[in-house]
């Protein structure tokens, strides 16, 4: 293959020809290029290749090379303490659907509900009276009250001639 001659390259128009020969790089403003290349660490390449290497083992891995192994079941018996105590389990369950209520003694139950006494039902509604007062209460009834102040603090000459003294 050959060079192309001078008459076969692409042509450019005068003015933009003009324009890029009289160009002024210092015009430019400077930009800082930031190349990010973020490779792996060596922890993530061992840990990549050691689950690439799992893979790779379960996929080719042979049945072949697998042992015959008979399942053996064993059965366990209970021993004599689980035997006792599922006995007396089932005998209390046998004593409780057998169970004779007619051998039961009739009772008459007494309710007690006491009522207050008359002091204790007094102090009831001298609550209730103490809270519907705060209730109704009308603060257009108070009057104005001038607060005095009977520790006055101390000024800021007071201050800065302590911290002279002091």
């Amino acid at each position: 293959m050959s060079s192309p001659s001078l008459k076969d390259l692409p042509k450019v128009a005068l003015d933009l020809k003009s324009e890029l020969e009289g160009f002024n790089h210092g015009c430019m403003k400077k930009a800082a290029t930031a190349e990010k290349n973020v490779l792996p660490s060596a922890e993530d390449v061992r840990q990549e290749r050691q689950h690439s290497e799992l893979i790779h083992g379960v996929e080719t891995f042979k049945t072949d090379q697998l042992k015959h192994a008979d399942t053996k079941e064993k059965i366990v018996l209970p021993n004599a303490k689980d035997v006792a105590a599922e006995k007396t389990q089932q005998t209390l369950i046998a004593g409780i659907e057998k169970f004779d209520t007619a051998s039961l003694k009739h009772t008459e139950t007494q309710e007690k509900n006491p009522l207050p006494d008359k002091d204790a039902i007094q102090q009831e509604k001298g609550k209730q009276q103490l809270i519907s007062g705060i209730e109704n209460f009308d603060p257009a009834k108070l009057k104005h009250a001038e607060t005095l102040e009977k520790n006055p603090l101390p000024t800021k000459e007071a201050i800065d001639a302590e911290k002279i003294a002091a």
